[in-house]
C-alpha cells in the first residue's frame, strides 16, 4: 500500500482493511476496520481530515479531499462507488454513492441514501432518500428490499478486504 506521512501526519488504516499500492493514503486519514480501498484511489489528508468508517468500500479512482483545516467524513458500512468525488462532505452510515457522482463541498448524504450514477450532490441529501441527477434531486424513498441487497454487497466488500484479497491477491510482474 503507497501511504504517505505529510507534515508529520500518517494515515491510520485499521485491521482487516486493504490497500492496494496503487492507491495513495496521504496525511491525516484515518480508515477504519475492514474497510476495501480500490485501485488508483486518491485518499488526500494534506489539508484538511479525512475519516472513513468500518465495511466501508471506496473503489476504484475514488477520490477524497477536504478544504484547509475541514474535514470529509464518511460513515460505517457505506459504498462509494468507482471514480466517485468527495470533497469537504460528509457521507454517513449505510449510504451508496454511485459510479462517478460528485459530493461537493458541505454536502451531507443521509444514513441509507443512494446516489445515483453521475449525480451532483450540493446540498443535503434526507436519510433513507434516492437521489439522481445534477444537481441531485430526490426521486425516491429507499426501500428494505434495497437496504438488504445493497447489505449482501457491503458484506461482500468487508469479506474482500478481509480475507478474500489478503490471501489471494500477488503481483505478477514489474
Amino acid at each position: 500500500m503507497a501511504l504517505y506521512e505529510f507534515e508529520g501526519k500518517r494515515p491510520s488504516i485499521g485491521a482487516g482493511s486493504f490497500v492496494p499500492e496503487t492507491a495513495d493514503v496521504i496525511g491525516d486519514v484515518t480508515i477504519g476496520e475492514k474497510c476495501f480501498i480500490g485501485v488508483g484511489a486518491r485518499i488526500r489528508g494534506d489539508y484538511g481530515t479525512i475519516v472513513i468508517g468500518n465495511r466501508s468500500s471506496v473503489q476504484e479512482n475514488v477520490v477524497i479531499h477536504a478544504r484547509d483545516g475541514d474535514r470529509t467524513v464518511v460513515g460505517d458500512n457505506v459504498q462509494l462507488g468507482h471514480g466517485s468525488i468527495l470533497h469537504n462532505c460528509t457521507v454517513r452510515d449505510n449510504a451508496v454513492i454511485g459510479v462517478g457522482a460528485i459530493i461537493s463541498d458541505y454536502a451531507v448524504v443521509g444514513n441509507w441514501a443512494i446516489i445515483g450514477e453521475g449525480a451532483v450532490v450540493r446540498g443535503n441529501i434526507p436519510d433513507g432518500a434516492v437521489a439522481v441527477g445534477i444537481p441531485a434531486r430526490v426521486v425516491g424513498e429507499v426501500s428494505e428490499e434495497q437496504k438488504q441487497e445493497w447489505l449482501y454487497y457491503k458484506n461482500k466488500y468487508a469479506e474482500l478486504a478481509s480475507v478474500r484479497y489478503p490471501a489471494g491477491f500477488k503481483k505478477i510482474s514489474d
